[in-house]
């Protein structure tokens, strides 16, 4: 069979055309994407995290151009592209109010990759509410991972406020409050001491300058409250890291200040209990004593 007589062949037979068009189409947008993988993979002009978000805007690109055109293929089967165009004013009115949403998605996307909101592999939370790892950024739908393992989809023009975790630094801040019995001085001497060890064992985490100095190593910020909560004397601890190790960053220095603060017998802040009872020379007990 010719060419000429298999085309004459789809031409006839309209189902098997559409089934021909949407294979092409199919094996067109593996190729492309397979071509877009590989140039990204063996080029270093960009960052990583750049690389991912920018391949996957152009597999949503191409998967969209692919969508809409056979779309167009199956409109030719049925009717005159021309005269559908010719309509088009009319058409346009009724369809423009259903893709509003649509278009305004679409923008939306556009300007958090322009903008530089976020890249792909970010943890980052979304509308106050929503906390996750970008997984995929589209014309239509950003999906964050959640901690759960649950994939969040959701609409571009639906994204109000975006705080990203992962933008060149992060700040560890750690908060001890400690009992009123606990002598501030011997506190605070405990507490820098804990600081000198989080600089030395957390060093490979330190958000550094070109001198390889850090930008901020861990330090106590000092008494950030007399009265925390009324439970005790509060103090803060801080200190810069990289924005792509800061929750395993976070997680050490609350195991190093604890280890720090059990060791050297610091007494941490104090739950007062009311006891309704006929008890009349203590009439209170806190967490750091034993009932007996």
């Amino acid at each position: 069979m010719s060419l000429t007589e298999f085309e004459t062949y789809l031409d006839d037979h309209a189902i098997i055309k559409l089934l021909v068009t949407a294979a092409l189409l199919f094996v067109i947008v593996l190729i492309l994407r397979k071509v877009i993988h590989t140039f990204f993979q063996k080029t270093d002009f960009i960052e990583e995290k750049k690389e991912k978000t920018l391949e996957s805007m152009l597999n949503s690109i191409i998967s969209y151009a692919a969508v809409i055109g056979f779309i167009l293929v199956v409109l030719d089967q049925f009717t005159s592209i021309e005269k559908l165009l010719a309509g088009a004013g009319v058409i346009g009115i009724i369809v423009g109010f259903g893709a509003q949403s649509l278009i305004k998605d679409f923008f939306a996307g556009l300007f958090l990759l322009y903008e530089k909101q976020l890249h792909k592999g970010d943890f980052i939370t979304v509308n106050n509410t929503f906390h996750g790892t970008v997984e995929d950024i589209g014309l239509r739908f950003l999906k964050v991972r959640q901690w759960s393992g649950k994939l969040l989809t959701i609409s571009n023009g639906q994204i109000k406020t975006i705080e990203n975790y992962n933008f060149d630094y992060m700040r560890v801040i750690e908060k001890v409050t400690t009992s009123f019995q606990q002598e501030p001085k011997q506190a605070s001497q405990i507490l820098e001491k804990a600081c000198e060890r989080l600089n030395d064992e957390l060093y490979q985490y330190l958000k550094k300058d070109l001198t390889d100095k850090p930008y901020e190593p861990f330090q106590v910020y000092g008494m950030s409250s007399l009265n925390h909560e009324h439970r005790g004397y509060e103090y803060t601890i801080v200190g810069v890291v990289e924005d792509l190790v800061y929750w395993t960053a976070a997680k050490k220095t609350r195991f190093i200040l604890a280890e720090e603060l059990f060791e050297h017998n610091i007494f941490m802040s104090e739950q007062r209990v009311e006891l309704n009872s006929s008890f009349k020379e203590k009439p209170y007990f806190n967490s750091n004593e034993k009932l007996t």
